[in-house]
């Protein structure tokens, strides 16, 4: 028997969001992290260019990498996602709880709330993303070398920068593991350096949040209802599962592709090694200046298919498991 709490004013309440949105996070990021992957080094091409899209990196990923290859630097997103989401998904429950009014919430509530939960998680997410993008992007940088010389002459010379360092200043070995990456930053760079990008990160998360939870919030309301006492949030009756799943893969892919230049300016910000004629960036102005100037508009789009492919299952899953309660049951039999 599902044993299920009202979200807002219970004792425990808070404990089961944390629960739910670490199983939520942890679910999620095992189904979709292959295609993670294919979004970080589709993002980082810059000039050779290895992978002509998704699939292609995907293939050449397991033919040269094996299966598991497909899985680097999931064991950083796994123990970090936990409460990344948890904070992420929990904080935006809080935010709504607190700006409404008589049950009620206004679009500039939800747009609010969203935005402090976008803030609150970047505290995990940019350590988190920092070090998983040095480990996903480790098998491009390889497999780049073979390609790089035939591509370097039709490939336009990077500008040079006042404000970056070169590129060999900031390598870091290929197989390398996130233990010592962290070991590495923290020597050189102090804590500051698990916090590279984190403005980028900032600038992503948050209108992320503002789109996706009032989105979310409104494509969930719609349809039938069903008698509950609402886990699902600041509803009293709850709608089908299937609406909450399809509402968060509706909402995730939209805020997905909305803020995909954002998401590519931070990862091109958080990679610390760089291929054969690929620009080194300090600050999102000069990266996106630098990006328009050799690759285009078009270039802030790269990986947009994939990250709608990873958000959406991403935070359907996470609605699914909100709608389920699992927090509230597992609280339940403890207590």
């Amino acid at each position: 028997m599902l044993v299920c709490v009202p979200v807002f004013g219970s004792f425990y309440s808070l404990p089961a969001k944390l629960i739910n949105g670490g199983v939520a996070g942890l679910v999620g990021v095992t189904c979709v992290f292959p295609i993670d992957l294919a979004k970080t080094r589709l993002q980082n091409q810059q000039g050779a260019q290895v992978y002509k899209g998704m699939l292609d990196c995907l293939a050449k990923t397991v033919r040269s990498e094996g299966y598991f290859g497909c899985y680097r630097g999931a064991a950083v997103n796994l123990t970090l996602v936990t409460p990344e989401k948890a904070i992420k998904l929990a904080a935006n429950d809080i935010f709504r709880q607190k700006l409404s009014k008589d049950g009620k919430l206004p679009l500039w509530g939800e747009v609010l709330a969203g935005c402090g939960a976008g803030t609150c998680q970047v505290i995990v997410t940019t350590p988190m993303e920092m070090l998983k993008i040095q480990l996903q992007d480790a098998g491009r940088l390889a497999a780049q070398k073979p390609v790089a010389t035939a591509a370097q002459a039709s490939a336009p010379s990077p500008a040079p920068s006042l404000v970056a360092p070169p590129p060999a200043q900031s390598a870091l070995p290929p197989r390398t593991s996130a233990t010592r990456i962290t070991m590495e930053l923290l020597k050189t760079r102090g804590l500051a350096g698990l916090y590279r990008g984190a403005g980028a990160t900032l600038l992503r998360d948050v209108p992320f949040s503002m789109i996706y939870f009032p989105l979310f919030a409104n494509l969930n309301a719609l349809g039938p209802r069903g008698a509950g006492s609402g886990c699902q949030g600041d509803v009293k009756e709850r709608a089908p599962f299937w609406q909450s799943f399809m509402s968060g893969c509706g909402a995730g892919s939209v805020a997905a592709v909305a803020v995909t230049p954002l998401d590519v300016i931070k990862t091109r910000l958080q990679t610390l090694q760089k291929g054969e004629g690929e620009d080194s960036y300090r600050g999102v102005i000069d990266c996106t200046r630098r990006i328009l100037r050799r690759e285009g508009p078009s270039a802030f789009l790269k990986g947009a298919a994939c990250r709608a492919l990873v958000i959406a299952p991403l935070f359907g899953i996470a609605q699914g498991v909100y709608f389920l309660g699992v927090g509230e049951t597992v609280l339940g039999l403890l207590g």
